[in-house]
């Protein structure tokens, strides 16, 4: 059996998605409820990218709150049919993008960048590799294992730790 997970604000407040379960980390919703609060004012009409979107529920909740479209990029095959089965309930028709970080082309620039990525893969150079389809003014939403100040290319704007987490706003 799956869990669930509830979109926080916004036009699907309320509304549950599925998560794939293995192999995934849904965000807690104290820490989902920080990231957001932290990037609301960048959320409306923005292009997000969702990258290691396990469930879809970062770019999910993006689109609830106003982003005018999200891409969605996971490498795990249920994770993405999950992304698919939570867009189809929602009434959305979305891009998913069905492969690795470090393997995603796209000709879109994104206002917003959200790397949920798994903490015992981090890899800081896919970061770096995802700013490339970062928008001069956007920002990338990292969550993160462990304290970081630099990425090359990015400057950071911010960053909040909860619990383990860390959350950190970086622009180019």
């Amino acid at each position: 059996m799956r869990n669930s997970v509830r979109i926080t604000s916004g036009t699907y407040r309320g509304r549950e998605i599925l998560t794939p379960g293995a192999g995934t980390h849904p965000m807690g919703e104290r820490e989902k409820m920080a990231l957001f609060n932290m990037i609301s004012s960048y959320l409306s009409g923005a292009r997000v990218l969702d990258a290691y979107a396990g469930s879809g529920a970062l770019g999910i909740e993006a689109l609830s709150r106003g982003a005018s479209f999200c891409v969605f990029v996971e490498k795990n095959a249920t994770a993405a049919k999950t992304i698919s089965e939570n867009l189809a309930k929602l009434g959305l028709d979305e891009a998913i993008f069905k492969g690795s970080v470090a393997n995603f082309e796209t000709d879109r620039n994104f206002d917003v960048i959200i790397a949920d990525p798994p903490y015992d893969d981090f890899k800081v150079d896919e970061i770096v590799y995802l700013a490339r389809f970062l928008n001069p003014n956007g920002i990338l939403v990292l969550s993160h294992p462990y304290k970081i100040t630099d990425i090359p290319g990015l400057i950071l704007l911010k960053s909040r730790q909860y619990a383990r987490a860390h959350i950190s706003i970086f622009t180019k």
